[in-house]
């Protein structure tokens, strides 16, 4: 039935809070953050990704840029935690972004799934994040190879999920039709609702099973459920 798959990528095959985290401990031993007032890694990066999380989530809902949460996540982070003062703080933002997308790991199964679509589907990428931190992750992970496009929003000149016009530009490129085509991804709002709306068929990642308004044409909690629809 499908020929083209459209994956997002961070929190769907790539493992972005087990890969954050990793980044955020070696940023907190790097930079002896113990020593600035940080209590401990583990509460730098849960503030972080609660943080993080928020920020990305109004980037979907253009309530602010790409720019904005590079200058302002870890100023956040840091108040959250109740250090007002970053003086003497190194750039943590730039670390962060030299550690992060060099970190390999995937979602549970995400390697297994992709070597079996692997030749059967066109596959292809859309997502959110920025240029050049994506196209490093899926060189890290070594998962590049799979994918004929990755669309980002730069590349579909600044549309971005759940903006219909960055379905219609992923669908343009790769040569595909919607009805042979099917969007996979864990967001909710800007990987389902977004890909809906250009009526396309959509498998929503929900392994925490989430219950949402208006379904997915399937709901999966694991990547095995994927492989046995297709």
């Amino acid at each position: 039935m499908y020929k083209h798959l459209f994956f997002d990528l961070d929190h769907t095959l790539w493992d972005f809070d087990r890969n954050s985290a990793e980044s955020i401990a070696e940023l907190y031993e790097q930079h002896r953050l113990a020593d600035l007032g940080v209590p401990s890694a583990e509460d730098f990066s849960e503030k972080f990704i609660e943080v993080n999380r928020r920020l990305w989530r109004a980037f979907d809902l253009n309530e602010l840029t790409h720019a904005y949460i590079r200058e302002n996540r870890f100023p956040m982070v840091l108040d959250a935690l109740g250090i007002t003062d970053s003086i003497g703080f190194p750039d943590l933002n730039e670390g962060y972004l030299s550690l992060l997308p060099r970190k390999a790991h995937l979602t549970e199964a995400a390697r297994d799934l992709l070597d079996y679509l692997h030749g059967r589907y066109d596959m292809h990428i859309i997502t959110n994040g920025f240029d050049d931190i994506q196209a490093l992750k899926l060189v890290s992970s070594d998962i590049a190879h799979y994918f004929t496009h990755v669309v980002t929003n730069e590349k579909s000149g600044g549309y971005k999920k759940p903006d219909p016009r960055i379905f219609e530009f992923a669908l343009n490129i790769a040569g595909a039709n919607v009805k042979e085509s099917l969007m996979i991804g864990d967001n909710y709002e800007a990987d389902i609702r977004g890909a809906q709306s250009v009526g396309l068929d959509t498998v929503f990642y929900n392994p925490k099973g989430e219950v949402v308004e208006i379904p997915a044409t399937h709901d999966i909690r694991h990547w095995q459920e994927l492989i046995e629809l297709l």
